[in-house]
């Protein structure tokens, strides 16, 4: 059993990290081949900083994702709070639901619907382009909020309510009780999910595709692409951001742990 087990986890690993490891590889070819290996160079990525395209998309993907995490952190902090205050069970239980349809809903079914109630209100306001950076960014806020508030609220259960209870005591009013004491005991969720956001948002084509009219984000370009000739520039591109999403990933994994050793230990 010991055998077919590791032999499972190793065809996994390969299905999932060879494409991922052959796309690095190339990156580095100094020919234009993808399936002949030239020589190592640098010149793709040399080249890659001087794309104008990729880097206008690059810069797109980077503020979209950088805004859609602050945003849904501090909502979705804020909706973790107010779904565990609710006393009745019936209602934590409807809301949470609701949290978990976005999550749920099929990507696709998300883009459009988003796209037609885009479209409905900007031409109710009588605009000239109804899909641009605003609506891309209410569609990646929408998304994300569902896993913040999943991040956030297994740490607000474990907060022990009588620490807010005792600041509020000692004189503190709510929001300074808030600040002071609940929000330290939760700051490791809050940062779980905005790294989560911020990947997700950064990773994101389907949703993307159906509201960003002419503000196109870095998959969508890429895919554009797809219907000519993909270069080793873009191999490069998305060997920094598979670096990245890495790098967030251990960072991720670190703070989850360091979280869980001092549960342990109180």
């Amino acid at each position: 059993m010991k055998v077919l087990s590791r032999l499972y986890v190793a065809l996994i690993l390969l299905f999932l990290y060879a494409p991922v490891a052959v796309m690095i590889f190339f990156s580095f070819n100094s020919g234009s081949s993808v399936w002949v290996f030239s020589g190592f160079s640098l010149d793709w990525y040399n080249g890659l900083f001087h794309d104008e395209t990729l880097m206008e998309a690059l810069k797109h993907t980077v503020i979209i994702a950088f805004l859609s995490a602050i945003i849904s952190t501090v909502i979705g902090t804020a909706a973790a709070v107010g779904i565990l205050a609710f006393r009745k069970r019936v209602s934590k239980k409807m809301m949470m639901s609701a949290t978990n349809i976005p999550m749920m809903n099929a990507d696709i079914v998300t883009g459009i619907s988003l796209m037609l109630l885009f479209i409905f209100f900007g031409k109710l306001l009588g605009l000239k382009e109804s899909l641009g950076f605003i609506t891309v960014l209410i569609a990646h806020i929408t998304f994300n909020l569902p896993y913040v508030i999943l991040s956030v609220m297994p740490k607000l259960k474990q907060t022990d309510p009588n620490l807010a209870e005792a600041a509020l005591d000692l004189g503190c009013t709510p929001v300074k009780a808030f600040f002071k004491v609940v929000l330290p005991s939760i700051s490791s969720g809050i940062f779980t999910g905005a790294i989560m956001a911020f990947t997700l948002s950064l990773d994101d084509f389907v949703i993307s595709y159906f509201t960003c009219g002419h503000y196109q984000t870095l998959p969508i370009v890429i895919y554009n692409m797809t219907k000519k000739t993909v270069t080793p520039d873009v191999y490069a591109l998305s060997t920094l951001i598979f670096i990245v999403v890495f790098v967030l990933l251990v960072l991720y994994n670190v703070i989850q742990n360091k979280s869980d050793k001092r549960r342990g230990v109180r």
